[in-house]
């Protein structure tokens, strides 16, 4: 197969679940989409290289991820003295009601976290990610992965408070 139709067809098979990580850690629709579009464009630029060395695809979805997730916490950096506050969010959030409703209340939720907390529980518990993996996308150890995966969580229970057992009622 030629290699630019090989690529078209992993970009074209993997962009939406790329998309849905960005969102989940970036928290804007636009954003994600540039999270994605420069992930592909990285991949593409060393794309023979990825394929010569003969993987089924695991290393390459991997990689994948990696850049997403460096792409995403470089631009958190640089974003971070520019950033201009335009809204209060409400100290709690409402009952969600469908699951459009729990995906909003979660996206809030997971946006008051900072970049790394935030991305350590997106791959954690939507990538289903190992500690160990998680550690090794983010360059730190298992201990501190541990670490802030706990923090995080004990950040969203105080966000959602008494909305966060409305969240996983039936």
């Amino acid at each position: 197969m030629e290699q630019g139709l090989e690529f078209e067809q992993f970009a074209s098979n993997r962009a939406h679940r790329l998309f849905q990580v960005a969102y989940l850690m970036c928290g804007d629709w636009h954003q994600a989409q540039d999270l994605v579009q420069t992930t592909l464009a990285k991949m593409f630029s060393v794309w023979g290289r990825l394929r010569r060395g003969g993987d089924d695809g695991s290393t390459i979805d991997a990689y994948a991820r990696k850049v997403l997730l460096r792409n995403y916490l470089s631009q958190k950096r640089l974003r971070k003295s520019s950033e201009i506050v335009t809204a209060d969010l409400p100290e709690r959030a409402s009952a969600p009601g469908d699951g459009g409703e729990l995906r909003l209340v979660m996206v809030a939720a997971l946006n008051q976290l900072p970049p790394r907390n935030r991305a350590v529980v997106v791959l954690r518990y939507l990538e289903d990610h190992s500690i160990e993996a998680v550690a090794d996308m983010l360059g730190m150890s298992p201990g501190a992965v541990k670490s802030l995966n706990f923090r995080s969580l004990a950040k969203l229970r105080e966000i959602l408070g008494e909305d966060r057992e409305a969240l996983f009622r039936p």
